[in-house]
């Protein structure tokens, strides 16, 4: 089984609208290219941002930019797909009840769990970038890692997506001096602590820091303390579906990973890893 849990139907780029992207038409465009690369299992979790009664967790500028469309009419649509059903949802410190509130009524089959922001700066976006807030490199990425640990003990999330999604901009930020897997550490106990499933996401290929996440030291901490993984690619065009599996299914056997996780209505089971066709 092959898996791609995190993909969005819908760009990021500005413009975009649900009734474009939400169509019968261009899930099957997706669904053409996950059977081309030898995919199982698809799933679409599109940013909780986008939805406006995520409004009700956070007030973030980038979610009241964003924040249109109906949360129920998406699973309606999706329901009515091959797809599976998931979200990508920020963890939003404090807002835990809030976003329960908003996540449990809607009958996902998975939920992405993930850290984009620390306090209100983001990791990877450049219009509210956390890098000219003046802190260090050792303090945001200490921050980060804290906030991680917390999005994975929440007990909100099913995936834990892209885990160190601060390294996203390469060499253009600067690295901490220390051991990376110091900062690693309080996240990988929360990890085995939940046992919510890590992501793997061959993403990070596409952006500046050119390689997968998580890092394979990051990904052996995990293998240590007993994580499952999934699988995804984070597309959010057609012909990134299944982006650089073989890159992906090389690590995961490095590692001695045989099993990847697959959700249906919120119930994880593992099946056995399998391999790419083209």
């Amino acid at each position: 089984m092959l898996t791609d849990y995190h993909l969005h139907l819908r760009p990021d780029e500005e413009g975009t609208t649900a009734e474009r992207y939400f169509t019968e038409e261009n899930v099957e465009r997706y669904l053409a290219a996950a059977a081309a690369a030898g995919i199982g299992e698809l799933g679409v979790s599109e940013h909780v941002y986008r939805f406006r009664q995520a409004l009700d967790v956070w007030d973030h500028p980038l979610w009241l930019e964003n924040g249109e469309d109906d949360i129920d009419a998406y699973c309606e649509f999706v329901r009515a797909t091959p797809l599976r059903l998931g979200i990508e949802c920020d963890y939003v410190p404090g807002a835990e009840d809030r976003t329960a509130a908003l996540l449990e009524p809607r009958h996902f089959d998975y939920v992405v769990g993930s850290v984009h922001f620390v306090g209100d700066g983001a990791v990877d976006h450049p219009g509210f970038d956390v890098w000219e807030g003046g802190g260090g490199p050792d303090e945001i990425w200490r921050r980060y890692f804290e906030t991680l640990a917390q999005c994975a003990r929440s007990g909100l999330f099913d995936i834990l997506a892209h885990p160190d999604l601060v390294k996203v901009w390469g060499g253009s930020r600067p690295l901490p001096e220390r051991d990376l897997r110091a900062f690693y550490e309080p996240a990988v106990e929360a990890i085995a602590a939940s046992g919510i499933a890590v992501e793997i996401s061959t993403a990070g290929l596409r952006k500046p820091v050119g390689e997968l996440y998580p890092s394979r030291s990051f990904a052996e901490l995990c293998v240590e303390a007993g994580a499952p993984f999934a699988l995804s690619s984070d597309a959010h065009l057609p012909e990134q579906v299944g982006f650089a599996y073989e890159r992906a299914l090389e690590f995961l056997e490095r590692l001695g990973v045989e099993e990847i996780c697959v959700f249906e209505g919120r119930r994880r089971r593992l099946v056995p890893l399998g391999s790419r066709v083209a």
